[in-house]
């Protein structure tokens, strides 16, 4: 079966699950769409009134469209092996540049102040080391440098490896919280359990190495899980909608009228550095932005980039 095929070369290429996920379900919708005609019997003309079916009927956003026409390159180039003149000349959609929001000193403290626990911890590592949730919520014991005050960031955005800055005042937590995963570790051995997923190869070539707690998750979850590709008993991560919401009720708690999300404490991160007269080209490697374009986008919420200009209305008498 053709999503099978596709399953498989997924998973020997190394995909995350939820990579997996989207480009299952995608590539699903795309056969169904050309009522189960075999892709390889398609052009580009399908491919282009599929996309833009998503976002004049669906109206999905830009971001949905690309991953949408990601997934069918991927089946035409991995699966079926089709090297395609067309394929090159589809064009993706361009995302809106849209201005970050971004959360103030004071909003930040506001927030925390009702957050507890692992949702806690987990915000103060997305605002004081820029992380995104899932790069935060991926860390592993071995990832936390105390000695260097680093964090180490495995396969983020782009499957790039990047550093990042450790808050002085967050040393003590994260101490608590590794010797909190050392004890729910050992009962986890205890139990006849204590295995954690390992990317790639990793457990092959290091057999033990699933069991160390060096490789245990910093944010372990509450419960033991199955995993799904492997169907053994291990312990993943923590929700990371259990944090998604908690901020979210933080917010309202703070009564702070913004859109604001996770993501917006990395927005924060990011601006208050440059704020605090940070060099760009740092912050753009802090974040790991491979074009420092994308980083630029903070300048333009920075309060001195109005500094000295007063509105016409506060001239009027």
């Amino acid at each position: 079966m053709l999503l099978d095929d596709c399953r498989d070369r997924i998973r020997r290429l190394g995909y995350s699950i939820r990579t997996e996920s989207a480009y299952l379900y995608w590539i699903k919708k795309f056969i169904l769409y050309n009522n189960k005609v075999h892709p390889k019997l398609l052009d580009d003309t399908h491919v282009e009134i599929f996309l833009t079916n998503l976002a004049v009927n669906d109206n999905v956003a830009s971001s949905t469209q690309n991953q949408a026409l990601a997934a069918i390159l991927f089946l035409y180039k991995q699966v079926l092996k089709l090297e395609l003149d067309w394929i090159k000349g589809i064009q993706r959609a361009k995302k809106p540049i849209k201005l970050p929001v971004v959360f103030s000193k004071n909003e930040i403290q506001d927030i925390m102040c009702h957050l507890t626990g692992t949702q806690w911890t987990c915000a103060q590592l997305l605002y004081g080391s820029g992380l995104r949730l899932m790069e935060c919520l991926r860390l592993r014991i071995k990832d936390i440098d105390f000695q260097y005050k680093r964090i180490y960031i495995r396969s983020g955005k782009g499957n790039k490896d990047r550093m990042s800055i450790m808050p002085d005042s967050l040393i003590p937590h994260l101490k608590v919280q590794i010797q909190k995963v050392d004890n729910l570790h050992k009962q986890d051995l205890k139990r006849g359990f204590g295995e954690v997923y390992l990317p790639y190869a990793l457990e092959k070539k290091y057999k033990l190495a699933n069991k160390e707690l060096m490789w245990q998750y910093l944010f372990p979850s509450v419960k033991l899980s199955i995993d799904i590709r492997s169907q053994k008993t291990r312990r993943h991560h923590f929700s990371e909608k259990s944090v998604q919401r908690a901020v979210k009720q933080a917010i309202n708690k703070s009564e702070i009228h913004k859109h604001g999300s996770c993501h917006t404490f990395r927005h924060s991160f990011a601006t208050h550095l440059l704020q605090a007269g940070a060099d760009i080209r740092t912050v753009q490697d802090l974040l790991g932005h491979k074009d420092v374009r994308t980083t630029m986008i903070y300048t333009h919420v920075l309060e001195m980039g109005f500094s000295g200009v007063v509105s016409p209305a506060d001239l009027l008498k």
